[in-house]
């Protein structure tokens, strides 16, 4: 198993090589704090454990094309590419219904705390209202990563007023984030991903082959070359 520092310099490595820019400190235009939902959990927070969850899907199910994005949630490249990528990946290939479209989580952790109490947060969405507010609060989140990744307790109120948006209840997803309710799920989509090969995120899958980048143009060729031969 590589470790956590190993897994930063590669997903560095291969970023830099291969999308310029991409290296921003992350979260889109960042978000206000103020009028955040407080959610007062007691610590330690008790919480039923979750095993296994279906992953999350959009577009059309039955594509014979799949792609399969890894990410984690505390990584500013994972922010690039939700906010600038994968928007025209949904547009041109996944709204139009050519490709299954797979989320997994990937917690290198570049935080050790966010890394996994945002994916936490995110499957407890997925959990209460569907794949649908699962994408929609996945999106704010990279959208606006600087308004919990080293916020401390503010954190898990912005987590928590995201998701009460979606119509998801602020405290239970507060109380997944602090208390891993689905790290089960994630360390098996971890697990999966090592298995594949991901050395960094985001890592994009077409049809289990990754792609060299995830520059739009790269994937896109990739999703292309699969349908032609499908």
């Amino acid at each position: 198993m590589r470790t956590r520092r190993g897994f930063l310099a590669t997903a560095g490595a291969l970023t830099a090589g291969a999308l310029a820019g991409c290296a921003s400190t992350g979260g889109g235009g960042g978000s206000s704090t103020s009028n955040l939902t407080h959610v007062d959990v007691k610590k330690p927070v008790d919480v039923s454990t979750v095993s296994s969850m279906p992953t999350p899907v959009r577009g059309d199910p039955q594509s014979s094309v799949t792609v399969a994005v890894f990410e984690d949630y505390a990584c500013p490249h994972c922010a690039h590419y939700a906010t600038e990528i994968e928007p025209k990946v949904i547009e041109n290939y996944t709204k139009p219904g050519k490709v299954r479209y797979e989320h997994h989580d990937f917690p290198i952790p570049v935080s050790k705390t966010w890394s996994w109490a945002a994916a936490n947060a995110a499957r407890a969405v997925q959990d209460a209202e569907g794949d649908d507010a699962f994408f929609s609060y996945t999106h704010t989140l990279f959208e606006n990563q600087t308004s919990y990744v080293g916020r401390g307790s503010t954190g898990y109120d912005y987590l928590a007023t995201v998701a009460q948006r979606l119509g998801a209840d602020p405290t239970t997803v507060a109380k997944a984030a602090m208390g891993g309710k689905y790290d089960p799920v994630l360390k098996t989509d971890r697990q999966k991903g090592v298995t594949m090969g991901v050395k960094g995120t985001p890592t994009v899958f077409v049809n289990g082959s990754a792609t060299k980048s995830y520059a739009y143009d790269t994937i896109s060729a990739a999703i292309d070359a699969a349908r032609s031969s499908s």
